[in-house]
């Protein structure tokens, strides 16, 4: 398990740059040198969205959430990977906040006998998730928004 999790990560985290949209006239936001992707499946997913007739509109970390991290008991904020505008069936359009997360990296990491400092960096972050994504889904309710969750299994 540990090992293909390990290959999913490789796979879709180490992989940086910047994505210079096909379509720029869909992007809301800066372009500038180009949009900053922080993986391969972000990477995946700005194409994805550059090329899809059915959105209408989209943009990358420019949606910006409070959130109280109960790891440290402190706000902090929570930069939202796309907020898009998405054409659905019978043309009705609807806005999503979506974070882009390998599907390991969205379970609870197993338990372990032995609480090693990888483990609790894992267990760490996963409940650091878990807030960023509870105040996402209130913040997108609040604006009648979509807060969803895609992984690399969405993309087939």
């Amino acid at each position: 398990m540990y090992r293909r999790r390990l290959q999913i990560y490789n796979q879709n985290t180490l992989h940086q740059g910047r994505y210079k949209p096909r379509n720029p006239n869909k992007y809301k936001g800066s372009i500038g040198n180009g949009i900053i992707f922080r993986s391969g499946l972000e990477l995946r997913f700005f194409r994805f969205f550059d090329h899809n007739k059915s959105v209408v509109q989209w943009n990358a970390e420019e949606v910006i959430i409070p959130y109280l991290a109960d790891v440290d008991g402190r706000m902090h904020r929570y930069f939202v990977d796309i907020w898009a505008k998405i054409k659905g069936k019978g043309g009705k359009i609807q806005e999503y906040l979506i974070e882009i997360k390998p599907y390991a990296f969205t379970k609870e990491p197993p338990q372990q006998n032995r609480k090693t400092k990888s483990y609790q960096r894992k267990v760490y972050e996963y409940i650091k998730n878990l807030n960023k994504w509870k105040a996402a889904d209130e913040f997108a309710k609040k604006r009648g928004q979509k807060f969803i969750i895609l992984t690399e299994r969405d993309l087939r």
